[in-house]
């Protein structure tokens, strides 16, 4: 369920990312006026480089700067136009004048290098000229992903990755990982989410197998528009130069000025905000909190959260740790900052941890915000443009894991995007049945507001908690079928089933309260997300055997849409997914 951990996301994440070797600790004096904890805890961490992508930046400016844009979402009752990123042009490019002052050709360029850098290198290793274009300096952050090796061999079986590189890039592995609800009871798991790999090593390797295969990289290149010829995809950066290529893939995160214009400022449906941080001193430090829920919702300035936390043993030292606090809002005026989430977190995780915070040095400190919409997975809206990662909604709307669903995917998506690119599909419908409908990730929304802390007339304030509780215990009874595709972020009919109908059961009295939380309109369209999870998982079970060894004989056009519908019923039901 939790992928949080590590926050590989691309939503906005930032950190403070010191050398580790110049923290100290920072002892929290209570003071009637002056800096907040939190101004005083940033500020006295030294400054250390910065690096591009999700957690890359740092500093209680970087705070401020996110907490005015975040507000700035709350606040906004009227959708603003954004900048116009894309337009389409008739003609063809090499006529133009564009075509003279081209700097260099690409069957491919990406456009985020962070985790766009995956999809470039599978797409080089399938024999495509691929160039990745980078806002800042291509390389992976010091705070660790968690992920389980499960999910990291999928990358190796696409081929950009080996097992020897999965040794090299593991910084910590822990077992086992607890499921906790406060005042509830606990429910213990292992192999999910227990190792902490490297992004600054993994990132390192990937870069130089993807320039050794002759990848290009335009680092400190901000993408300043996008023309749409008939026969190409031009792309201008902020410093003149000209980049074409057959195909765009925006892989510039959920911010990505592409999508925006796509979305046309449109708020988002819901918000995860995160804060915690990485300290030394934990004595007890070997197993991980995949999930942790606080007993009730609490009162946070105008408004209210459910609180949720991560803990993971960090790689960087046997006494160090990381830990996590997030809540799932919906963006409107009164939610709290993130400075207000990180004044409780100091004050809530020595509690949950069961430290005290005097005897803990800070050396990072990590904030972030995760947006999400209900329509996703995005569908391409222009042609030879493709979204990719979150900037394509693909991500869990519960766990934001960006790199879990990277693993998960990206062999679906370099197949799908080669044979693409080899028989010119490249139109916006065509690239579309790449992101296609999946009935599993829209119902996840369903746990999204089920999870959300804003109190409805009826419903107790310990409900979010309970219900977790109670379905996190069915789970368990009913064994790892049913309980770890959910851990991993899969929702497949039959264990979904099977688990409602054994909380029914149990817990019938907890019915009611569920739809006063989310509410019946809610419910009537996750009920129909529901039947066509089932619908998918019979197409993929009974139907898909019978289509696909008639694959072959099909024309080219319609041999691509039966395999990427055919994916969509498998990825869609959650099939994929093997123990």
């Amino acid at each position: 369920m939790a992928k949080l951990g590590g926050f590989s996301s691309n939503g906005v994440f930032i950190s403070s990312l010191p050398m580790i070797t110049s923290a100290r600790k920072f002892c929290l004096l209570p003071q009637a006026t002056g800096p907040s904890k939190t101004q005083r805890i940033m500020e006295s961490i030294p400054a250390a480089e910065e690096a591009g992508g999700a957690g890359g930046a740092y500093s209680y400016n970087a705070l401020k700067r996110l907490d005015s844009l975040w507000s700035t979402i709350c606040n906004d009752s009227a959708v603003q136009e954004p900048k116009k990123m894309v337009s389409n042009v008739s003609g063809l490019f090499r006529e133009s004048e564009q075509a003279e002052k081209c700097i260099d050709m690409f069957d491919v360029v990406v456009c985020g290098g962070t985790l766009g850098i995956f999809i470039a290198t599978a797409l080089s290793s399938k024999g495509l000229r691929v160039g990745i274009v980078e806002k800042s300096i291509l390389r992976g952050r010091e705070q660790e992903w968690n992920i389980s090796r499960k999910e990291l061999l999928e990358l190796v079986d696409v081929g950009v990755l080996t097992e020897d590189d999965i040794y090299h890039i593991t910084a910590n592995s822990f077992n086992p990982n607890r499921c906790g609800f406060e005042g509830k009871g606990d429910i213990w798991v292992n192999d999910i989410l227990n190792l902490g790999i490297s992004p600054a090593k993994l990132i390192e390797i990937m870069r130089d197998r993807f320039t050794c295969i002759g990848g290009i990289i335009f680092e400190g290149c901000i993408v300043s528009h996008v023309t749409i010829f008939e026969d190409a995809a031009v792309l201008e950066l902020a410093d003149g130069k000209i980049l074409s290529a057959s195909l765009i893939i925006d892989a510039m995160g959920n911010f990505s000025p592409i999508v925006r214009q796509i979305r046309n400022g449109k708020k988002p449906d819901g918000v995860c905000l995160v804060v915690g941080s990485c300290c030394r001193g934990f004595e007890q430090n070997s197993t991980s909190d995949v999930i942790y829920s606080s007993a009730s919702v609490k009162k946070v300035g105008r408004s209210e959260a459910q609180y949720f936390w991560e803990a993971f043993p960090a790689g960087s030292g046997p006494l160090e740790r990381t830990t996590y606090m997030f809540t799932y809002l919906y963006p409107e005026p009164g939610c709290p900052l993130l400075e207000e989430l990180l004044e409780d977190y100091w004050e809530l995780m020595p509690k949950y941890q069961g430290v005290s915070l005097e005897d803990l040095e800070v050396l990072r400190v990590i904030f972030g915000i995760f947006p999400t919409y209900r329509d996703g997975p995005l569908p391409a809206a222009f042609d030879r443009v493709l979204q990719f990662g979150d900037a394509s909604s693909i991500q869990s709307p519960v766990s934001f894991g960006g790199f879990g669903s990277l693993t998960r995917h990206l062999g679906r998506l370099s197949s799908g995007i080669h044979e693409a690119f080899d028989n010119d599909f490249l139109d916006a419908q065509s690239l579309s049945l790449l992101n296609p409908y999946m009935p599993n990730l829209s119902a996840s929304w369903l746990f999204q507001r089920a999870m959300s802390g804003k109190s409805q007339s009826g419903v107790s304030p310990t409900f979010v908690n309970e219900l977790l509780y109670a379905n996190f215990k069915s789970m368990e009874k009913l064994g790892d079928p049913i309980l770890r595709p959910f851990l991993q972020d899969v929702i497949q009919f039959g264990p979904l089933v099977k688990t409602l109908g054994l909380v029914m059961i149990s817990q019938p009295l907890i019915i009611p309260s569920i739809f006063k939380k989310v509410g019946l309109p809610v419910l009537i369209e996750w009920s129909g997300h529901f039947v066509m999870l089932g619908i998918y998982t019979f197409l993929s079970s009974y139907i898909d055997p019978l289509i696909r060894p008639l694959l072959k004989t099909l024309p080219a056009k319609e041999r691509y849409e039966w395999r990427r519908k055919l994916e969509a019923w498998t990825y869609g039901s959650g099939l994929d997914y093997k123990l």
